[in-house]
C-alpha cells in the first residue's frame, strides 16, 4: 500500500507485512459442511437475537474449536484468547468433558431434582472441597444471571431487608432484577430498575478519583498515577470505603440497614478492572457490621483464572456468606451454581424451591470433568505463569505507545488493555479506531473481546490451557494492530490520500 501526502512524500505503510506467525496445531478439523454463510449471516442479522449483532463487519461462523483454537467454515484457524467470554475454562472441546457428556447422555440426560441421581452428589462433593469455611451448600442453576438471582432473594429473604448494593462499572446479569444491579448504562433498557438497587462508586484506581500504582493486586504496577499510599496502608481504598459508608448512612432506610453487598472479585464486562488490593477486606467489614451478607461473583473469575487463587475472593482475604458461579464452571455447558452457608440456606424452606433443569445429571458430569481437569494438568499453576508472563509482556506496550495504550492490568489470565487518545485525560480511544484494530486483530487470527463503558478495553480472558508462545503471538498482534491504528491517524491529521500498489 503507497501513500502520497500533500507535500509530495510519498511513504508505505505495512500493516500487515511480516505478520506475526500463529503458533503450530496438530490437530485437523473438520470440512465445513454446514449452511450457506449468507443465509446463516441473514438468519442471525433478521431472526436470532437480532439486538445482539455478532463481532466484526464480516461476522466470523464458527464451527469447531479444540483447546484454545477455533476455526470457521472456511477451515481459517484462530488463537481463541476471549474463551467465549470467559467460559471457555479448559479448552474447546476438551477430550475428557466431552467423554463425561457422552458417557451420561447415554445412560440418563435428565430427571430434575426430584430425584436423586449420582453425578448431582458427585459434583457436590467435589465442589465442595473448594470452598472455605461454612460455605457448604449447593444449588445447581443454569447460568450467571440465575446465580445471581437466587443469591438475592436468599440474602433478602435471611436478612428481611431488602436493598442490594453493587458498584458502578459492575454487570450482574441480565434479568430484571440482575440487570438492576448492574452498573453500566449500556446494558440497561430504560425500564424502571427493580426497587432496592444502589449503586456506589467504583474503586477503579486508574479512571477513579483516588488510586495509585500500587493500589492493586496485579504483577505490573500502575502507569502514570502518584500513589498516595503510605506503608500497607491504602489511601486510595480508605477513600473509595468512606464513600460507601456515605451510601450506606444516607442513602438506606432502617438506620443504613440492607440485605447485601455483590460485587466481582475483578470487574469482568467492566474491563478488568481492580480495586485498591484492600477494598474488599474493609467493605466487607462495613457490610458485615450491618448484619447484611456479602455476595461474591464468581462467574468469571472464580475456577482457577485469577492464578493465586481458585476464586478470585480469596485474594482480597475474605470469606462470603453467599458465592455464585457460572461460565468456567462448566467449560461452556449451560451450567451454574450457588453456594452459601447451611444458615443462609435453610431460608428457602419457607416456600418450595425449584429448578428444572438444575443440577442436571449431563451438566454435572461435565461440572465434574472440568474440576478434574483442572487439577490434572493444573491450570490454576498455568493461568499464573503464563498471565504473568503475558502480563509483562503487553505492558512494554505502556512505554512503545504512550499514547494509545492508558493501562494494562490483571491477574491470572483476566487481563484488560485500556485504549486511550488521550493518556493525561484517560480519553477512551473513539469507537471507529477500536472497531477497526479489532477487525485487525482478527484478520491477523487472533480472537478477543472487548469491555467497559466505551467498548475501549481489549479483554483478553482465554482458555486456561494457553501457552507462552500463544501470549507471544497475542502480543504480536496487537503491537501491529496499535502500530497501524497510530499510523491511519497520523495519515488523516497530514490529509494524505490512499493509493493502490
Amino acid at each position: 500500500m503507497v501513500l502520497k501526502g500533500v507535500n509530495g512524500r510519498w511513504s508505505s505503510v505495512r500493516r500487515f507485512s511480516l505478520l506475526p506467525e500463529i503458533p503450530s496445531c496438530s490437530f485437523v478439523a473438520s470440512k465445513y459442511e454446514g449452511p450457506n454463510y449468507d443465509s446463516v449471516k441473514s438468519c442471525r442479522m433478521t431472526s436470532v437475537t437480532p439486538t445482539t449483532p455478532p463481532f466484526y463487519k464480516k461476522p466470523l461462523l464458527i464451527h469447531e474449536g479444540h483447546m484454545q483454537w477455533l476455526w470457521d467454515h472456511t477451515g481459517r484457524r484462530y488463537l481463541d484468547m476471549f474463551g467465549g467470554i470467559v467460559t471457555v475454562s479448559v479448552g474447546h472441546s476438551h477430550p475428557k468433558v466431552t467423554e463425561a457428556a457422552r458417557n451420561q447422555l447415554s445412560k440418563l440426560s435428565h430427571t430434575t431434582s426430584i430425584y436423586m441421581h449420582p453425578k448431582y452428589h458427585e459434583y457436590a462433593e467435589k465442589l465442595m472441597t473448594k470452598m472455605p469455611g461454612n460455605l457448604k451448600v449447593l444449588y445447581m442453576t443454569n447460568s450467571g444471571s440465575e446465580s445471581n438471582e437466587l443469591a438475592f432473594q436468599m440474602a433478602k429473604l435471611y436478612t428481611g431487608s431488602q436493598d442490594i448494593i453493587s458498584l458502578k462499572n459492575s454487570y450482574h446479569g441480565g434479568t430484571y432484577t440482575t440487570s438492576s444491579a448492574t452498573g453500566m448504562s449500556t446494558w440497561r433498557y430504560p425500564l424502571a430498575s427493580a426497587p432496592g438497587h444502589i449503586q456506589v462508586t467504583n474503586p477503579d484506581v486508574y479512571k477513579g478519583p483516588w488510586g495509585g500504582p500500587q493500589c492493586r493486586d496485579s504483577p505490573i504496577s500502575q502507569h502514570g498515577r502518584t500513589c498516595e499510599c503510605i506503608g500497607n496502608k491504602c489511601i486510595a481504598a480508605e477513600k473509595y470505603l468512606e464513600d460507601l459508608k456515605d451510601t450506606i448512612q444516607f442513602s438506606l432506610p432502617n438506620n443504613g440497614k440492607f440485605a447485601a453487598f455483590v460485587a466481582e472479585s475483578i470487574q469482568g464486562v467492566g474491563g478488568a478492572v481492580q480495586y485498591p488490593r484492600t477494598y474488599l477486606r474493609g467493605a466487607y467489614d462495613i457490610i458485615k457490621s450491618k448484619d447484611a451478607l456479602f455476595i461474591a461473583d464468581e462467574v468469571q473469575t472464580g475456577f482457577a483464572r485469577t492464578g493465586e487463587h481458585f476464586w478470585g475472593f480469596q485474594g482480597h482475604d475474605i470469606i462470603p456468606d453467599i458465592v455464585t458461579m457460572a461460565k468456567g464452571i462448566g467449560n461452556g455447558f449451560p451450567m451454574g451454581a450457588v453456594v452459601t452457608t447451611p444458615e443462609i440456606a435453610d431460608c428457602l424452606n419457607q416456600a418450595l424451591h425449584f429448578n428444572t433443569f438444575g443440577g442436571n445429571p449431563v451438566a454435572c458430569a461435565v461440572g465434574s470433568a472440568v474440576l478434574d481437569i483442572i487439577d490434572e494438568e493444573r491450570l490454576q499453576e498455568n493461568c499464573k505463569e503464563v498471565g504473568t508472563y503475558l502480563l509483562h509482556r503487553l505492558s512494554t506496550l505502556l512505554l512503545e505507545y504512550p499514547t494509545m495504550v492508558g493501562d494494562i492490568r490483571g491477574k491470572g489470565l483476566m487481563i484488560g488493555v485500556e485504549l486511550v487518545s488521550d493518556p493525561d485525560k484517560k480519553t477512551p480511544l473513539e469507537a471507529a479506531h477500536v472497531a477497526t484494530m479489532f477487525e485487525d486483530i482478527k484478520d491477523m487470527g487472533l480472537l478477543i473481546g472487548k469491555g467497559g463503558i466505551h467498548g475501549n478495553v481489549l479483554r483478553i480472558k482465554p482458555p486456561m490451557c494457553v501457552t507462552k508462545e500463544d501470549a507471544d503471538f497475542t502480543v504480536e498482534v496487537i503491537k501491529k494492530a496499535l502500530e497501524s491504528c497510530r499510523d491511519r491517524n497520523l495519515i488523516s491529521k497530514e490529509n494524505v490520500y490512499f493509493g493502490a500498489v
